[in-house]
């Protein structure tokens, strides 16, 4: 399947894009190329193979949390920060 010069305009708009009326003619190139390329895939036999989900057969791998007794008073941990004020550690708004 060629992509047309309107798939390419459709694309940039989808994100967000201008592109230069020189750019239009290379992309279109590089995105037929890239879809080729990926068809490839329609090639292979998978017929008797497992999808594979990730490579490592790992699941949920957690640690127990574990309690580290602190020797620092408040006061030390918050002359660490950056800001503070009224015992708090201050931070930048966020919204």
């Amino acid at each position: 399947m060629k992509n047309t010069r309107e798939d390419i305009l459709h694309l940039a708009k989808l994100s967000n894009l201008s592109l230069e009326e020189s750019e239009i003619e290379g992309l279109q190139r590089d995105l037929d190329n890239i879809v080729g390329y990926i068809s490839q895939l329609d090639e292979l036999n998978t017929e008797g193979i497992e999808p594979t989900y990730q490579v490592f057969e790992m699941e949920n791998v957690w640690r127990e949390d574990e309690i580290k007794p602190q020797d620092a008073t408040r006061e030390e941990l918050l002359n660490l920060a950056p800001a503070a004020r009224q015992d708090m550690i201050q931070v930048p708004k966020v919204l």
